[in-house]
């Protein structure tokens, strides 16, 4: 016999997948909302941690460019050490120097010759002096050029003027004061009494 179900079956299976697709929406959207949740806390712990780090590296920079500081103002004090010891190694080395100069003065100056003024700047000496001819003054001339300290002997003036009897000669000279090129010895070292 055929039984036939006259009941609204197909509203009743309707209602319930109705109520079935509301449930797995209404549990979509409480997964969803957890996994948006979860997310979120998430993203915000890596900024937490993200700015945990920027502030440790904040504070490892600040300590470094106080070290770079530091490090610049050693740099300054060492390199004006070096220039006081470079001074000091200049005047210690041209100490001989000034010794040889007078010694040289006194070795080219020739009879009836005399310096009455004696300047020095850097390597150039300006002398002012008096002689009794000019062939004296050339004598003094020559001796410079043939002088291991003294070269580039240039005349400024020379003024000739009556002195009583005599005619003397006012004359200005300047020259170059070098530094001759000690002989080496047999190890090619300089030779330390030749300056």
């Amino acid at each position: 016999m055929i039984y036939i179900n006259l009941l609204p079956w197909r509203e009743q299976r309707r209602a319930e997948r109705r109520k079935q697709f509301f449930a797995l929406v209404g549990i979509a959207a409480l997964v969803g909302a957890g996994l948006v949740l979860a997310a979120h806390a998430y993203v915000n712990l890596l900024i937490d941690h993200q700015d945990t780090r920027n502030e440790m590296l904040q504070t490892e920079i600040r300590a470094l460019d106080r070290q770079i500081a530091r490090i610049r103002e050693l740099d300054e004090q060492r390199q004006a050490v070096i220039d006081r010891i470079e001074v000091i190694q200049t005047l210690q080395a041209s100490r001989p120097e000034a010794v040889h100069l007078f010694d040289q003065m006194v070795v080219t100056l020739p009879e009836g010759t005399y310096f009455q003024e004696l300047r020095q700047e850097d390597e150039r000496i300006q002398l002012v002096g008096r002689a009794e001819s000019n062939a004296r003054i050339s004598a003094l001339m020559r001796r410079f050029e043939d002088s291991s300290w003294l070269e580039d002997p240039a005349l400024q003036i020379i003024e000739t003027r009556q002195e009583g009897p005599l005619q003397v000669r006012d004359f200005r000279l300047e020259a170059e004061q070098t530094r001759p090129t000690a002989p080496e010895t047999e190890n090619g070292e300089a030779d330390e009494g030749a300056s």
